[in-house]
């Protein structure tokens, strides 16, 4: 028995897959954006002299990368209903799945930012800083205007990619049920009865753009090799 692969049902599909590749999206900035300013601050905790804050950056990291992203997907989805419902009023039956779903995101990748942000400033001369002490700054404003831009420089490549994994990991949040480009090609194709096609193609367009930022990189990294 063979399988004649049809095609007819992804041009006509293509306004909603494009609607569901912007939740993608969507969700991709804005994990990234907010998972690399609590990283930053999670790093930049992990290397303070106290231990208080140490610990708890490094329980936080340690935590979040331990545990399957499906898992915290699945937790703020039950979760983060029910304490919009205690703290904010908003009803349980509200959709918060893409809310939800992007918390998840951002917080987990916050970990993850966490570690390679800790080894950026740590890749800096410990002369820098103390130059910057040196000279008057107190230590946050040093680390602020000194450390961090260097690090930041050393460790854009390392971001990037991580960026790109976090492209890819968004198709899971079909366990949330939300309609992002993977959910809207697993619809379409359930709907057609063209599911491998449909499947098939978004694995092709994932495998484009991640080549593509891949890529990208490679040449940043080049350049920066330079």
């Amino acid at each position: 028995m063979t399988y004649d692969l049809d095609w007819s049902s992804i041009p006509g599909a293509l306004p909603f897959l494009w609607t569901g590749m912007k939740v993608t999206l969507r969700i991709t900035a804005t994990a990234i954006l907010a998972g690399l300013a609590l990283g930053t601050l999670l790093a930049v905790m992990r290397l303070s002299r106290r231990r208080a804050l140490a610990w708890l950056s490094a329980a936080y990291v340690n935590v979040f990368r331990s545990i399957p992203l499906v898992m915290v997907l699945l937790w703020f989805f039950l979760i983060v209903p029910a304490l919009l419902d205690r703290l904010f009023a908003i009803p349980r039956h509200a959709d918060t799945r893409l809310a939800s779903a992007t918390v998840a995101f951002a917080l987990f990748q916050a970990a993850y930012y966490a570690e390679i942000v800790r080894a950026g400033i740590q890749a800096v001369p410990s002369g820098q800083l103390a130059a910057a002490l040196a000279l008057g700054m107190t230590r946050a404003k040093a680390m602020r205007l000194v450390v961090l831009p260097q690090a930041f420089r050393k460790m854009i490549p390392l971001l990037l990619t991580q960026s790109v994994i976090l492209f890819q990991d968004t198709s899971l949040v079909y366990v949330s049920a939300v309609a992002d480009f993977f959910g809207a090609a697993y619809k379409v194709g359930d709907r057609d009865g063209r599911l491998v096609e449909l499947l098939l193609f978004a694995g092709a367009v994932y495998l484009a753009v991640s080549w593509t930022a891949s890529r990208l990189v490679s040449r940043w990294q080049e350049r920066l090799a330079t």
